[in-house]
């Protein structure tokens, strides 16, 4: 009993001197392996949650007892929109990182906020992982401290209105109230589209459709049937205005910090779950509409290209457009 003692004081005592020196209680419980947390405001059941398992999988076959990864889901180790400050302080490994939070800090990564400059799921994987997104990404490791390291496709955004209408052109949604974030950058996007973009927090969206506050809302549609959207809408025009995606990133200073094997070993486990993401989600896509027509939901597509050429247009003549690189737009419309 007294060695069982003296082992559990020896322990407490390792423990408190690593808290001392500035690390985390964690990393006190897994002495000698790379710490690598994870924190995602992503929910149990999406796919970009479950990936982060795959990444950890990935990781301990590849690597066994060389890593302690750690998933955190919910947003409740950090929330959403400050993981990327927290791995340029240190405090944070892994993150999944928008284009959105990337701006803010690299202006010229705004163009993939843009409507219609990702056409679908292949060419999103096709710009970041060619020259263009070895280009950015450079940036985003220079100026942010932090390091992508995969592609995850969240889903391509489309309309859903609360009334049916014929929808061809921007020009038929003009006076549509759709909902969007509230952020400048998707307020203007909602006004490229031809609708007149109403601020409204996601929470309140549902009963927004349901009273009338708004005539619409734009989504992924896995978001639509998860939010049951369709209960208080009957129409979704597949304008598939943005496809949206978010980013598998690292610390600078977890990633200098490790080997050269491990970088190797945790870039592969990355691009794993990012597979696995994105093969779920196209799956789950292309076999949703029926689900919504099924409830009742009119489906209908709209003149892509007159929207596109708007959208485009409409972003070309704006400030955002200011510091995208000369000819980068027509380079990723070109990437086939």
């Amino acid at each position: 009993m007294k060695q069982i003692v003296r082992r559990s004081l020896l322990a407490g005592a390792a423990g408190l001197a690593l808290l001392a020196a500035g690390l985390p209680a964690a990393h006190a419980q897994s002495a000698g392996k790379v710490l690598l947390r994870i924190s995602t405001p992503a929910v149990p059941d999406d796919w970009h949650a479950k990936m982060w398992t795959v990444f950890k999988e990935s990781l301990d076959k590849s690597a066994p007892g060389e890593f302690d990864v750690q998933i955190n889901l919910n947003a409740t180790l950090f929330k959403q929109g400050t993981e990327p400050a927290a791995m340029a302080r240190g405090n944070l490994e892994l993150s999944s990182i928008s284009a959105f939070d990337i701006a803010k800090l690299v202006p010229e990564f705004s163009v993939f906020t843009a409507g219609y400059i990702i056409r679908d799921p292949a060419h999103q994987q096709k710009v970041f992982n060619g020259p263009i997104g070895e280009e950015l990404f450079k940036s985003v490791v220079d100026k942010m401290e932090v390091r992508p390291l995969s592609t995850i496709y969240l889903g391509t955004r489309q309309v859903n209105l609360r009334e049916a209408r014929n929808v061809r052109t921007p020009a038929d949604l003009k006076g549509v109230k759709l909902r969007m974030p509230g952020s400048k950058e998707w307020l203007f996007l909602g006004e490229a589209l031809g609708a007149t973009p109403t601020p409204l927090a996601f929470g309140e969206v549902y009963l927004g459709l349901k009273t009338g506050t708004v005539d619409g809302q734009d989504n992924p549609l896995p978001t639509v049937r998860a939010a049951k959207f369709y209960e208080v809408t009957k129409q979704l025009v597949l304008t598939n205005h943005l496809v949206d995606g978010i980013f598998i990133a690292v610390s600078n200073k977890a990633w200098n910090a490790m080997t050269p094997a491990q970088r190797t070993k945790v870039t592969s486990a990355a691009n794993a779950a990012a597979q696995y993401n994105n093969d779920n989600r196209i799956k789950e896509e292309a076999q949703i509409v029926d689900f919504f027509k099924k409830e009742g939901l009119q489906v209908t597509t709209p003149d892509l290209d007159a929207f596109r050429k708007a959208v485009q247009a409409a972003y070309q003549n704006s400030e955002y457009a200011k510091v995208w690189p000369k000819g980068l737009v027509d380079r990723i419309n070109n990437t086939r």
